[in-house]
């Protein structure tokens, strides 16, 4: 990448280098084919989180998430972290079509006007040294603030910063990660076998994650060191993304809300038009996204209710 001169933004621009050991990118840039809209227009909102993509990985549901972009509109688009795994890039390089048509979406959505932010993960961490540069119209920041219809203000990050708080190393991170992978690889298995059978997607990983103690010990250290840093950023909610663990949760003044993954759960944070947030999971047998949980915004800024779906 090369870099251009401040717009009147601040921002700065990059260009692609042909140098760079980002292939996927110009791939995506040069290729002839381009993402077809359905022309359906099924849903409309003011604002998407979407994190923990992974392109590159075997295991990324980029169809699914290809559908959903075609499907919806966004006023704006906010992309959390880990949307291309470069740790799998750095290993093997899988890069089908879906996944190519995925980043061209991305980066028509940008040129076309609609705002997108894109906060880098520990997997995609490589871009972190980009912040404030904007890609193809992408801005590249460490975090941001969201304010909503309704005033309220959402703090959004990944989440891989508070690793060390829930006692997880890079060594052990990269640990799990292989584990995970064994799990994905089974639940892979069992999609084709479902799906032969005329059964709709379900997650084998999501099921086991949400049935083994410790994992669900981990899950409540993290939300808590979420929660805690959100508190001293005097804002009403939260997003994050990071351990593909979907969530939308009232904790006293604060909402939390992780937007889980397109590897396993395929789930996306919403901000409706009529001030609400919702946690969605796309259904490929419906073809459209599924309401899990929701809160309203104005609402829950009053009502310290607990709300969970997990």
């Amino acid at each position: 990448m090369t870099q251009n001169a401040k717009d009147k933004t601040g921002l700065h621009e990059l260009t692609p280098n042909p140098t760079s050991h980002f292939s996927p990118f110009e791939h995506a840039i040069t290729t002839r084919k381009s993402p077809k809209s359905s022309g359906k227009v099924k849903q409309t909102f003011n604002a998407l989180w979407i994190s923990d993509v992974h392109l590159d990985s075997v295991d990324c549901k980029a169809e699914y998430l290809l559908d959903l972009l075609n499907q919806t509109h966004t006023n704006k688009l906010y992309l959390v972290g880990d949307i291309i795994d470069i740790w799998a890039l750095k290993r093997k390089v899988y890069w089908p079509e879906s996944h190519n048509l995925v980043l061209q979406k991305l980066i028509q959505l940008a040129q076309s006007g609609i705002e997108i932010k894109f906060i880098p993960g520990n997997h995609d961490e490589e871009f972190k040294a980009y912040s404030n540069f904007q890609i193809w119209g992408i801005t590249i920041t460490r975090q941001y603030i969201h304010e909503c219809i309704t005033g309220d203000k959402i703090l959004m990050l990944h989440g891989d910063q508070f690793d060390s708080e829930v006692c997880i190393s890079r060594t052990y991170a990269k640990l799990g990660d292989h584990l995970y992978d064994v799990l994905l690889l089974l639940n892979r298995k069992l999609h084709r076998i479902r799906h032969s059978l005329g059964f709709s997607y379900w997650s084998l990983a999501s099921y086991v994650k949400l049935r083994v103690n410790k994992a669900q010990h981990a899950i409540s250290m993290y939300r808590d060191a979420v929660l805690r840093y959100a508190q001293t950023q005097q804002v009403q909610a939260v997003v994050c993304g990071h351990i593909h663990q979907p969530e939308l949760s009232q904790h006293k003044n604060i909402i939390y809300a992780n937007d889980g993954d397109w590897v396993e759960n395929c789930t996306l944070i919403a901000e409706t038009h009529s001030g609400e947030l919702q946690l969605l999971r796309w259904s490929d047998e419906a073809c459209t996204t599924k309401v899990i949980n929701q809160i309203t915004l104005s609402e829950a800024s009053a009502t310290p209710i607990k709300q969970k779906v997990a």
